[in-house]
């Protein structure tokens, strides 16, 4: 039985995996429609012409464009794609005029690449005030900070790549703007999985996650009210890819979106439930956290490598997870833990399996 009501339609538009996949954080599965477009528009340029092939489907790119800017409460004229997440990050830095010596702040689950970015720049980092244990920003105490100091900017993940803890970025923004100071939101798990019209300035991400989009496709958005606009040249772009991403913000569209995320936070309670204490893992999120990603530290004893080798067995027996390593979020600690990451098609059964599993290697 599947958890989400929305689970029997996305599994019947996806191939039938090999493989229990649990596993949407790194990425997710994409539908047959978002393949077959990728695929057709990959003909077609053998077929017409690269330029002559993306010149006939202008109107495609052009909606495209409107709705993923739907999705993150901007215009289509102030997003652009990219490669990746990381990639649109080095556009944006690489553009932005900011002065010698900037500073940054950023929450403790801040992504590991992304701080070397930083301080290959140069930009002085410095973490945010936590509101709990589970890595919350504590707006209030930045609210206060913020009275005293500024930085240059405040760049935020809205959901880390270690926790399934969900940032409050809409109120950052809002604390951010009172005195000035631009937010940069990092959205690579946070898109096609919990709201994301927050009003930041900036917001980049990725097609392959939450969205289920193909792999090599980014996007950046830049409000043009408060920063120059980031300038990209389309020949370079990866058209099928971008039309395969279309494809995949329409679905989610077309479903609509706050259910998506209202399911996929049902998903995300409904694993911690079953899983917690299982073995002796422990559930590192608030049983109500409104996302779909579960992470478990090890029962006591276990080493980093533990962690992994258990990642090993689960998928010898068909249960896909991530082992999560401190390198994803340096700021958050040095201890690996497992991540689970259900998307909508996940049912009770292979939450049962996981569970059974995770007890034989437990205690």
């Amino acid at each position: 039985m599947y958890v989400s009501e929305l689970g029997e339609q996305f599994h019947r538009a996806r191939l039938e995996p090999a493989i229990t996949h649990l596993d949407a954080a790194s990425a997710g599965r994409s539908s047959n429609a978002v393949i077959g477009t990728v695929s057709a528009h990959l003909w077609r340029e053998a077929e017409r012409g690269s330029y002559v092939a993306a010149d006939d489907r202008a109107e495609e790119i052009a909606r495209d464009k409107r709705d993923i800017a739907q999705l993150l409460g901007h215009t289509p004229d102030e997003l652009t794609y990219r490669e990746s997440a990381r990639a649109a990050l080095r556009t944006l830095l690489t553009s932005w005029s900011l002065p010698m010596a900037s500073t940054v702040w950023v929450a403790k689950n801040e992504f590991g690449p992304n701080l070397v970015e930083f301080e290959r720049r140069g930009y002085a980092v410095r973490p945010l005030p936590d509101g709990d244990v589970y890595g919350h920003v504590d707006t209030d105490a930045l609210e206060n900070m913020l009275q005293f100091e500024q930085p240059d900017f405040i760049h935020i993940c809205h959901v880390g790549s270690m926790s399934g803890a969900v940032q409050p970025v809409a109120r950052i923004v809002e604390v951010a703007h009172q005195v000035g100071v631009p937010v940069v939101a990092d959205m690579a798990q946070a898109v096609g999985h919990v709201p994301t019209v927050t009003g930041a300035d900036v917001v980049y991400g990725t097609s392959r996650k939450w969205l289920t989009g193909p792999r090599g496709v980014g996007f950046l958005a830049v409000r043009r009210d408060s920063l120059r606009p980031v300038e990209v040249d389309p020949s370079q772009s990866f058209i099928a890819g971008m039309l395969g991403l279309g494809v995949a913000v329409s679905e989610v569209l077309q479903t609509g979106q706050q259910r998506v995320f209202r399911e996929l936070a049902t998903i995300g309670r409904t694993t911690r439930e079953r899983l917690d204490g299982i073995g002796s893992w422990q559930v590192l999120e608030p049983v109500d956290e409104p996302s779909a990603i579960v992470t478990l530290a090890p029962p006591p004893g276990f080493q980093n490598a533990d962690v992994h080798q258990a990642r090993d067995k689960l998928f010898e027996l068909g249960l896909l997870v991530t082992a999560a390593d401190s390198w994803r979020a340096p700021l958050a600690g040095d201890t690996s833990v497992l991540r689970i990451s259900p998307h909508l098609d996940v049912t009770r059964e292979q939450l049962d399996r996981l569970a059974d599993a995770l007890r034989t290697m437990g205690y």
